[in-house]
């Protein structure tokens, strides 16, 4: 089994659309109805659907040639015909299958081991397993044919669908085959080398998600596989809450999550086992038990069945009327209070291969021209697949992608580069694409809309309860949250307000008090306060702070109980007295922070004393602690007091004191309160204050904890700062990259180009200068200075040049003609552009036909003369040869004709005009057998016949003169034949036999009788 190629283009799930996605207008009648329809609507055996352009004559030739009768399928084919010629294909077709093949009419319903072909001029749909044939409306949104029929496909029939792609150029079929895998089909393509054109081919496979890539003639045997396997098990539906479903499932999440490092275990697990199952289906696997042990042991598996998951249908302005809404209503608000400086600020999760992120853009830039107002824009635009990223960056999208883009943005927007259209400059700079798993990576912040559409869809209702706090926080107050029309906000309606109902369009809404921290989707993240970086130890402290002398000289001279001095992070700076009894070294790593010394019974007191003495600025006394000393409890009086900054030399610097409470200290101090309490028990004013200072330490607990809620969400906010332009970054670099790479490209190309020509030109070169030997003609090139450009070897019988003439002006070279003056000829023929033509003699003899004529350029612009001499010699002789001859026979005083074999008379000269009294103009009206005396049909041909047996000799003959005398002749035929040897002319000699002496009359008869008693003898 050939399964398909890995791709660069790959789109996600993220971005799937829902299988009640609103189809192109000129077929939502009838995909709509296909989405209302049941499920007993659906035929029960596969509908094949074949798209192919250019060059695919052959291959479906090749197809059915191989593909049998009785397959239990029916093919509808889609080709791009011409509309004003009557299509040949089914009888082309018919000649190569056994099957029926049948050229679609309205309403015709599918039958198997039938062929169905489309009708020139129409488009075609599929409804309730009939044939639907539409107009064709000259819009410019329409979808391109193939397009078309398999979006139909893919919403009446579902996984019943197959879509095969053949031989074309453009795109037709790329946007329709997403459909066919979004709806479980499957899609087989032709191999690019075995196409005559690989446009369509390499476009589908460019997908990513071909299920088998092979040539013609074995898609049969495979596609005959997939069919016994869905007639033998038809359903192959997994309970997905059956017990050992979910136990693969965890064990296929596992797989997944160590190969990719996704999990999807949150997602929907309808979807994941409607994909699971086309996988089982592929490799006729009927037990889930048994698909996990096969992704274990195949190599590729678990990245085709990654991919499978990532499949996803997005397109360009998808429900075209939100965006508009969004355009009209919304964003106008959104920038209405926006200084001109402002940035506005947008997040497209899921955004798959780009399609929405940039329609987002668009209409951005549409709304921003209304308002005449322009503002920085940052569009992020993110997804979990990379090769979609990728795509997306590029900005390169084919015919079938924009096809539902309006002429007017299609012309704005983009610019046309061969059969593709590429997103134009001005809208790409405002979109940042980068890889970002949204379930487990770092959102964006602050932004003022959030477009996430037909994403959440495909998550449980847990993992959706989980993001919605995300995007809330994501978002500006005011800011817009966009959803696809499949999707809701779920039990979060404390968090965003429901403003379109019919297009999920949600306002956020203030945050509560419990929503001020981040949400918590992200493990925490350890943080780095900016005061602690290049730590200085308490050590190198205290030897850099010379006031502390001071200081201990102070509290050497009073009666302080045991205390010490502290720093603003608690550590140690300087000991008075016994510390031990409330302090000591913690295990482990050596530590003088007060707070990580202190003894358990004395370290929250401590730390809540220190926290208010620091953010209060005043002192804290937290009297009557108890501790145990040696076992035996104490009371301690715990003061932490700041040390002025103007005795010390530092800021923020504390005195903890340890003052112990004595027994008549306790007496003193609980004298007051017997009186004031005397209705009290003892026990009860302990209480009351054990609770009051547990408040207290709670108090300084939620405060201390909202603090670093706070620190914490500061960090987040800057390394998310950070990390937005670390991507920013990111995306310049790869852009500036890109366009090197394309720079450099460019200048390949241009080099080659250059090359190529570079060796065109030398070759024409070498064939000119061949040319102009071999034919012999001395020429001469001139410029416009009359100066040699070039010449041929032939000329040098003329003007004696050699190489280092080249440049030389002609007036300063000898010429071998008579009676010419070369550089005058040349001048005139430079003035007026005509061309001059002479015959011209040498000094040899020889005759020369000389022409002159101007050089032009290729851009017809006179450069110089060109000169030729051709040498004439013999054809002159020759000539004078001929006149001679003509002036013989003209005057000869026999009578001499030629005559075509039909006996036309076309030439008469004198003697004929006198021996038989026509002129020479009566003659050449007339044939030969008027000068006859009999009427004799056959005399011509049996003259030919006799003259040519006896080898053109002489014989005597008849002829009637035009005063009706018979005259005797002794004729002479000669035959002249063309090149094929057929007899073209007869020439004639006739001389009258009465102008003869009588003896040479006798001489004549007796070798004519002897000649002809020769002839009877033989």
């Amino acid at each position: 089994m050939k399964t398909a190629k890995n791709s660069d283009l790959k789109p996600s799930i993220e971005s799937a659309s829902t299988a009640k996605e609103t189809p192109p207008p000129d077929c939502s009648k009838t995909a709509m109805a296909s989405q209302l329809s049941n499920d007993h609507d659906r035929i029960d055996f596969p509908v094949v659907s074949i798209g192919a352009s250019a060059g695919g004559l052959e291959a479906l030739k090749e197809f059915f040639q191989v593909m049998p009768a009785d397959s239990g399928m029916a093919f509808v084919i889609v080709v791009h015909l011409s509309p004003d010629h009557v299509s040949l294909l089914p009888d082309l077709l018919q000649k190569t299958t056994s099957m029926s093949v049948l050229q679609v009419t309205d309403n015709l319903k599918v039958e198997p081991n039938r062929v169905y072909v489309i009708p020139p001029n129409q488009r075609m749909a599929i409804l309730n397993g009939k044939l639907q044939l539409l107009e064709i409306v000259r819009s410019g949104t329409n979808p391109l044919a193939i397009d078309q029929f398999l979006q139909t496909l893919s919403q009446d029939q579902a996984d019943n669908a197959v879509c095969i792609i053949l031989s074309g150029t453009g795109t037709d079929g790329t946007l329709g085959l997403r459909m066919i895998k979004d709806r479980g089909g499957m899609v087989m393509v032709q191999e690019a080398n075995s196409a005559r054109y690989d446009g369509m081919p390499q476009s589908a496979i460019a997908t990513g998600l071909v299920d088998f890539i092979l040539p013609p003639a074995l898609m049969p045997q495979q596609l005959l596989t997939y069919g016994q396997q869905k007639t033998r098990n038809p359903v192959s539906k997994l309970p997905v809450q059956a017990d050992h479903v979910l136990l693969a499932l965890q064990k296929i999440y596992v797989l997944l999550r160590a190969k990719t490092g996704h999990d999807f275990s949150s997602y929907k697990k309808n979807t994941i086992c409607r994909r699971i199952e086309r996988r089982m289906h592929f490799h006729q696997i009927d037990e889930i038990e048994d698909y996990v042990r096969y992704l274990q042991e195949s190599k590729n598996e678990i990245t085709i069945l990654f991919k499978d998951l990532l499949i996803g249908v997005t397109r360009f302005f998808r429900d075209s009327e939100a965006f508009d809404l969004l355009r009209d209503k919304y964003l106008p608000v959104l920038l209405l209070n926006k200084p001109d400086d402002a940035t506005f600020r947008a997040w497209v999760p899921g955004c798959s291969s780009g399609e929405e992120a940039y329609s987002l853009a668009i209409i951005l830039h549409e709304c921003m021209q209304l308002s005449q107002r322009y503002f920085n824009v940052q569009i992020f635009a993110t997804d979990i697949d990379e090769q979609a990223i990728d795509f997306a960056r590029a900005g390169l999208f084919s015919e079938s992608s924009v096809v539902n883009i309006k002429k007017e943005r299609l012309s704005k927007y983009f610019s046309k580069e061969d059969s593709h259209y590429r997103i134009k400059k001005s809208i790409r700079e405002t979109l940042i694409f980068a890889t970002q798993n949204v379930i487990k990576d770092p959102p964006f912040i602050n932004l003022d809309l959030l477009c996430c559409r037909n994403l959440l869809i495909y998550f449980e209702t847990k993992l959706q309860r989980k993001l919605l706090p995300i995007f809330h926080y994501s978002l500006k107050p005011e800011g817009i949250l966009f959803l696809g029309t499949s999707e809701t906000i779920g039990q979060a309606t404390d968090l965003f307000q429901l403003e379109e109902r019919k297009w999920k369009i949600f306002k956020r809404k203030p945050a509560t008090a419990l929503q001020l921290g981040v949400p918590d989707l992200m493990p925490p993240q350890p943080i780095e306060h900016p005061h602690k970086k290049n730590t200085i130890t308490p050590t190198e402290k205290i030897d850099n702070m010379d006031t502390l002398s001071l200081v201990e000289s102070l509290l050497s001279q009073s009666q302080l109980p045991p205390c010490v001095i502290i720093d603003d992070q608690a550590d140690i700076l300087y000991v008075h007295g016994r510390i031990g009894r409330y302090l000591e070294t913690p295990e482990g790593k050596t530590s003088i922070n007060v707070l990580e010394m202190a003894r358990s019974d004395l370290k929250t007191a401590l730390k809540t004393a220190i926290r208010k003495t620091k953010t209060e600025r005043r002192e804290t006394i937290i009297k009557n602690l108890q501790l145990k000393k040696e076992g035996v409890p104490v009371k301690l009086n715990l003061i932490v007091r700041r040390l002025p900054e103007h005795q010390t030399g530092q800021s923020g610097l504390m005195l903890v004191t340890f003052a112990e409470v004595t027994a008549a200290d306790s007496r003193m101090s609980d004298k007051p309160k017997r009186q004031s309490h005397s209705n009290k028990g003892q026990e009860l004013i302990k209480l009351e204050e054990e609770l009051q200072f547990t408040k207290e330490s709670l108090q300084s607990t939620i405060e201390e904890l909202e603090t670093s809620n706070e620190e914490q969400k500061s960090s987040n906010e800057e390394l998310q700062s950070t990390n937005e332009e670390l991507q920013s970054t990111n995306e310049e670099l790869e852009t500036s990259r890109e366009e090197l790479q394309s720079l450099n490209e460019e200048s390949v190309t241009v080099n080659s180009e250059l090359q190529t020509r570079i060796e065109d030109l030398s070759s024409a070169n070498d064939d000119i200068k061949n040319l102009l030997a071999a034919i012999e003609v001395a020429t001469i090139f001139l410029d416009m200075k009359l100066c040699i450009r070039r010449f041929t070897p032939a000329v040098t019988e003329l003007i004696p040049l050699t190489a280092t003439d080249i440049d030389r002006p002609l007036v300063d070279l000898a010429s071998k003609i008579k009676d010419v003056d070369l550089v005058s000829l040349s001048q005139k023929v430079l003035e007026d552009l005509a061309m001059r033509e002479l015959v011209v003699e040498s000094l040899s003899g020889c005759f020369y036909q000389m022409r002159m004529r101007p050089y032009r350029t290729i851009n017809n612009v006179i450069d110089g003369v060109v000169i030729t001499f051709e040498d004439i010699t013999q054809l002159k002789k020759l000539y004078q040869g001929a006149q001679q001859l003509a002036a013989v026979v003209k005057d000869s005083n026999d009578a001499i004709t030629l005559l075509k074999p039909d006996g036309k008379i076309i030439a008469w000269n004198k003697g004929a005009e006198n021996l038989y009294g026509y002129s020479e103009t009566e003659a050449l009206q007339m044939n030969v057998t008027r000068l006859l005396p009999e009427d004799d049909p056959d005399w011509l041909k049996n003259l030919l016949n006799e003259s040519f047996s006896e080898k053109n000799k002489p014989c005597i003959m008849q002829r009637l003169a035009k005063d009706a005398r018979i005259v005797s002749v002794w004729l002479t035929v000669t035959l002249i034949r063309d090149k094929n040897g057929q007899i073209e002319y007869i020439a004639t000699t006739e001389r009258d036999l009465s102008q003869l002496s009588g003896a040479a009359l006798s001489n004549l008869m007796r070798g004519f009788d002897e000649e002809k008693g020769d002839n009877s003898n033989r």
